[in-house]
C-alpha cells in the first residue's frame, strides 16, 4: 500500500508539473507578442508627424510601369496627373511589351498632360524576372532625383499624394515608405485582404520607426535615383520575379535614411483580388521575396508569426488542462492592450472598420498560417 501510494504521488507531481510548464509556456509566448505589440507596433499606434517648419519642394519623378493594363491607365492615371504639386513633377510611364492599347491609352493622355513621358519597351529582358527591368528603365530615363512609384491599378487618395510624400525627405533621408491601400468593398475576402495588408504595414512602419526598416510596397514608395545606381539597381535579385520594392528596400535601408508617410492625403488606392486562388498567388509571390531578408529580419518576423500561430493552441490547452479563469484573464489582457494598438493604428491608415472585429480577425490569423503555408515553399510564376 506504501509503495501505490507513492507511484500515486509521484504521478500526481508529474502530472502538475505538466500542467504548470504548460501554462508557463503560454505566458512566454504571450510575453513574446507584448513585447511586438508594446516596443515595435506602438510606435506607429501613437505616431505623430515631425513638424517642420519649411516646406520642401522637390522635382518629382513619378514612375508607373505597365503590361496590358490600357484599362487601368484610362482609370487611373489622369488622377496621377493632376496633382496639385507647385514644384516640377513627370510622370514616367513605361509600356513593357503590351499587346493591348496600352500604347494609344498613353498617347492619347500625353497630348493634354505634357508632363506624361511613355517609354514603350519593345524587347522582352529574358535573363530578369518580373517587372525590375521595365523599371529600372523607367529609373534610368527618369529625369529628376526623387523617385516616386506606384502601379498602374493604383490611384492617389488625394491631389496631394505628389506632395506629401516627397515632403518626407529632410535632410539625410533616402526612403520614403507610403501605404497601399485597398479600397473597401462588401464580403469577408475583402475585410481579410484589407486586414493583412493592415498588418503588413504596421509591420513595416513600426519596424522603420524603430530604426529597423525592411520593406516597402511597390504600390506606394519613394527613394531617391542616387540610392538605386550607388546600389547598382536590382542586380542581386533579378533572378527572382518579385522583390522590386520589399528587396530593395531590404538591402538599402538604414536606421536613418528611412521615413514613413502614414498620411491619408498619402495614400494609394487599389482594388483588392476578388478571388481566394488571386489572393494566393499574390502572397506566394510577397514571401517568395521574404526569404531573403537579411537574417535579423527574418528572425524578428519568424518569432512574431510563431508566436502568433502557438498563441490560441497553448491558451485552449491551458484552459483545458490548467485553471479555467487563469489563461483567460491572461488573454483578455492581451485582448486589450492589442485593442489600443489595433485602434490607433487602424485610425491612422483609415481602416476603423475593421477595429469592431478585431478579435475575430486576431483568431484567423492562425487559420492564415494555415492557409498559407504552401506559398512559403511553393516556386511563384514568373509574372508581374
Amino acid at each position: 500500500m506504501h509503495l501505490c501510494g507513492m507511484q500515486y504521488f509521484r504521478s500526481l507531481m508529474i502530472y502538475i508539473q505538466w500542467q504548470d510548464l504548460l501554462f508557463i509556456v503560454f505566458c512566454v509566448i504571450t510575453g513574446v507578442q507584448l513585447f511586438y505589440y508594446l516596443y515595435f507596433f506602438m510606435r506607429l499606434a501613437f505616431y505623430k508627424a515631425p513638424v517642420r517648419s519649411v516646406a520642401q519642394q522637390h522635382p518629382v519623378s513619378v514612375i508607373i510601369c505597365a503590361r496590358d493594363e490600357a484599362q487601368n491607365l484610362a482609370d487611373h492615371l489622369p488622377d496621377v496627373l493632376q496633382q496639385e504639386y507647385k514644384s516640377t513633377y513627370e510622370v514616367v510611364a513605361v509600356n513593357d511589351n503590351s499587346y493591348d492599347d496600352s500604347k494609344y491609352v498613353l498617347e492619347y493622355l500625353s497630348k493634354p498632360f505634357r508632363h506624361l513621358r511613355p517609354i514603350d519597351l519593345k524587347q522582352e529582358a529574358r535573363l530578369i524576372q518580373g517587372k525590375k527591368f521595365p523599371l529600372s528603365m523607367g529609373i534610368k530615363e527618369a529625369r529628376y532625383e526623387l523617385l516616386l512609384l506606384t502601379d498602374a491599378d493604383c490611384s492617389p487618395a488625394s491631389p496631394h499624394w505628389v506632395e506629401r510624400m516627397q515632403h518626407a525627405f529632410a535632410p539625410g533621408k533616402e526612403i520614403a515608405l507610403g501605404y497601399g491601400a485597398y479600397t473597401k468593398e462588401p464580403g469577408l475576402l475583402n475585410k481579410l485582404i484589407r486586414f493583412e495588408t493592415f498588418l503588413t504595414a504596421l509591420q513595416y512602419f513600426s519596424y522603420a520607426l524603430a530604426g529597423r526598416p525592411y520593406m516597402g510596397v511597390g504600390r506606394n514608395l519613394a527613394y531617391k535615383k542616387e540610392l538605386f545606381l550607388r546600389n547598382k539597381g536590382f542586380s542581386m535579385h533579378n533572378q527572382l520575379p518579385g522583390g522590386d520594392d520589399d528587396l530593395f528596400i531590404n538591402r538599402v535601408a538604414t536606421r536613418t535614411n528611412t521615413a514613413i508617410v502614414p498620411d491619408p492625403e498619402a495614400f494609394t488606392y487599389s482594388k483588392a483580388k476578388n478571388s481566394w486562388s488571386g489572393w494566393r498567388q499574390q502572397k506566394a509571390r510577397h514571401y517568395s521575396a521574404s526569404r531573403y531578408y537579411k537574417p535579423l529580419h527574418k528572425f524578428l518576423l519568424s518569432l512574431y508569426a510563431a508566436s502568433q500561430f502557438l498563441f490560441f493552441p497553448l491558451l485552449i490547452a491551458s484552459v483545458m488542462f490548467y485553471h479555467v479563469w487563469i489563461p483567460l484573464a491572461v488573454y483578455g489582457g492581451r485582448l486589450l492592450i492589442l485593442g489600443l494598438v489595433y485602434f490607433r493604428s487602424m485610425k491612422q491608415l483609415r481602416e476603423a472598420d475593421l477595429f469592431w472585429i478585431y478579435p475575430l480577425l486576431d483568431i484567423w490569423q492562425w487559420f492564415y498560417y494555415i492557409l498559407f503555408a504552401d506559398t512559403l515553399v511553393r516556386k511563384p510564376k514568373n509574372t508581374w
